[in-house]
């Protein structure tokens, strides 16, 4: 008898680790790129990523990567810069989500990946989005690129677009 239970119990945690990613496989990502640029001053951009809707209104924040460690939080006096986002979403904003804030990344490439369970995506209606990434760089400019999204995906889906200045290749990666 214990030896039945004792396999039973090992059957059931392993089908568990086995099937448990399945069944949360659906996913975003986003790849950013961020530029080396040659210039006599350079500062890491400040990037927010998010999800739209057609009329362009805001329906999710999903980063907003920032010089948050400075003192005094001085840091979230440039997130303005941030033109786009900022007035469909920033301004509006007492205090930036403590899931969605980040530190600016250095010149490279960096990957947000989102599963579909997490506060960001869960409960997102179904339907068709535009993936927004817009960076500016103080004593630099500032750029905007979005991509399409149709959430829940029905099969896995890729768009890209480069960047002239201020963001490199922008890759999004949608997972069903």
């Amino acid at each position: 008898m214990k030896k039945t239970l004792l396999r039973t119990s090992l059957s059931c945690t392993l089908a568990g680790l086995f099937c448990a990613p399945l069944a949360q496989a659906e996913s975003v990502s986003v790849k950013v790129g961020v530029p080396r640029l040659e210039v006599a001053e350079y500062h890491r951009p400040y990037v927010a990523i998010w999800l739209e809707n057609a009329d362009r209104s805001v329906v999710r924040d999903l980063a907003v990567w920032y010089d948050h460690a400075m003192p005094k939080a001085e840091g979230k006096k440039w997130l303005k810069d941030m033109r786009q986002w900022w007035r469909v979403s920033g301004r509006n904003q007492e205090e930036l989500a403590e899931g969605v804030t980040g530190a600016t990344r250095a010149p490279g490439s960096h990957t947000l990946t989102i599963a579909a369970d997490d506060a960001r995506l869960a409960n997102l209606p179904a339907g068709k989005y535009e993936l927004a990434v817009e960076a500016s760089r103080e004593k630099g400019g500032r750029e905007l690129i979005r991509l399409p999204l149709e959430w829940p995906p029905a099969k896995a889906a890729t768009a890209k677009d480069t960047g002239k200045t201020e963001l490199g290749e922008i890759e999004l990666i949608v997972a069903p």
